[in-house]
């Protein structure tokens, strides 16, 4: 097989196992280099993976920018080195190599419940960048979700278990049968919140301004304070749409947009060439 397509049969491992990895290819040489047009390497937060670009100190200096890539935010980079003067080598050519970023996402969102609203929100889900789990004590409704690699279905008769073991950087979302089952999964969470005050950014529930009420009070009878209590989404969604799950869905989807932006830095709105934001009308260019 060609070394190159080697690298593209290797990123998906990578990627499934949890390492994020950058792939950087010679696009251009000027003058003379120690590899070929066309060559590349995979280069993850220990090292080299897979390829040559040449080795010595201009493969080095790759694997030290696809690291520096790594730790950024940028999905891309674009480098034009001399090899003498920039890099050391004895080689007097110029090399243009460009650098991809492949991530996995690290947005995950936990939906808790797999009824008629998580039914329509799941899908419509996975259709974005993040990973996803779903707990339900019910066998023959998480069925009826999508087989997909970003989803993991789990059936648990107490929900609330799951919670410890949950990344602190997810998104809590409670769409269970009735505040009976809602109740020991926030409790459990806030719990959580207590000791970590950075888990969860965001803790929701579906629901009813009265069903928010009720949930307040019995938090405050479980010992949780106003504060902590505060902290919940109730009634979780946008304030648009009606009471159909599709409509919910949608209005969920798009808080859980809003939040994922302010929380991980991604509004578009604050970029030059969107001249106002649709929400707050404030101008964004410069």
């Amino acid at each position: 097989m060609d070394p190159k397509l080697e690298l593209y049969d290797r990123l998906p491992a990578l990627l499934k196992s949890g390492q994020d990895c950058v792939m950087a290819i010679l696009v251009a040489i000027t003058g003379s280099a120690p590899q070929i047009q066309g060559a590349r390497v995979l280069v993850n937060a220990q090292g080299l993976v897979q390829g040559t670009i040449g080795g010595g100190k201009i493969e080095a200096r790759v694997i030290a920018e696809a690291q520096d890539l790594l730790k950024s935010n940028d999905h891309f980079r674009f480098h034009e080195w001399n090899l003498q003067t920039e890099i050391g080598m004895t080689c007097g050519g110029l090399v243009k190599i460009y650098f991809e970023a492949f991530r996995i996402s690290r947005w995950e969102i936990a939906v808790y419940g797999a009824g008629h609203v998580a039914q329509a929100l799941i899908p419509l889900l996975l259709n974005l960048d993040c990973q996803l789990q779903c707990f339900d004590p019910r066998a023959e409704w998480l069925e009826r979700l999508p087989e997909h690699p970003r989803l993991k279905c789990q059936q648990l008769a107490n929900m609330a278990e799951s919670v410890a073991s949950l990344a602190p950087e997810t998104f809590l979302l409670s769409l269970t049968m009735g505040h009976a089952h809602d109740l020991p999964i926030l409790e459990t969470a806030l719990k959580r919140k207590h000791t970590e005050p950075k888990v969860f950014p965001f803790l929701g529930v579906i629901g009813s301004p009265a069903k928010a009420g009720v949930l307040q009070r019995e938090l405050r009878q479980r010992g949780l304070s106003q504060a902590e209590i505060e902290t919940i989404r109730c009634p979780i969604g946008l304030a648009l749409g009606n009471n159909q799950p599709a409509e919910i869905a949608i209005s969920i989807a798009a808080q859980l947009l809003q939040e994922r932006d302010q929380y991980f830095g991604k509004n578009k709105w604050e970029q030059p060439g969107y001249r106002s934001h649709p929400v707050t009308g404030k101008d964004s260019d410069p």
